[in-house]
């Protein structure tokens, strides 16, 4: 049998299999990054969302004064008109430096059956729970104060 030489042009079904296999690999894969990128971006939003909130549960304290949360020891609640539901936990703790509080914040949702939290502190200026002689003698330590956060101070309690 001799086989005759033909000028036909063209990719082989094999050729054809291989390069069809290798096209829907990288096809498979940019989807999977895509999805991956997009379930971060919601998780991102998530974690940002939490954060933004924990800022103005600190600035509600804030205005509202340290001494007043402190009197509870702890207080939690639930933001409304989010989605998913976030709620906080807001634990104070006296540290007997001349008013000077240890204030925990964490915020938590709950997203596809998984927990996440954000947990911020902080330290406010109230008065002094427990006055020496002088501060009772009408001394002004613990009157007014500032909040630090990260470094940067604004705002005063009173």
């Amino acid at each position: 049998m001799t086989r005759v030489k033909s000028n036909r042009t063209g990719f082989t079904l094999t050729e054809t299999l291989a390069a069809s296999t290798i096209l829907c690999g990288a096809v498979v894969t940019i989807a999977a990054i895509s999805t991956q990128s997009l379930r971060y971006t919601k998780q991102n939003r998530q974690y940002e969302t939490a954060v933004l909130l924990a800022e103005q549960q600190l600035c509600m304290v804030d205005y509202i004064g340290i001494d007043d949360f402190a009197e509870l020891g702890q207080a939690q609640g639930v933001f409304e008109g989010y989605e998913p539901p976030y709620s906080w936990a807001m634990t104070t703790q006296y540290l007997e430096i001349d008013g000077l509080y240890l204030v925990s914040l964490t915020v938590g949702w709950i997203d596809g059956g998984h927990p996440y939290s954000v947990t911020v502190q902080t330290m406010l200026n109230g008065t002094d729970p427990f006055p020496d002689e002088e501060e009772a003698s009408g001394g002004s330590i613990g009157e007014t104060g500032s909040i630090q956060r990260g470094g940067a101070t604004g705002g005063t309690t009173q």
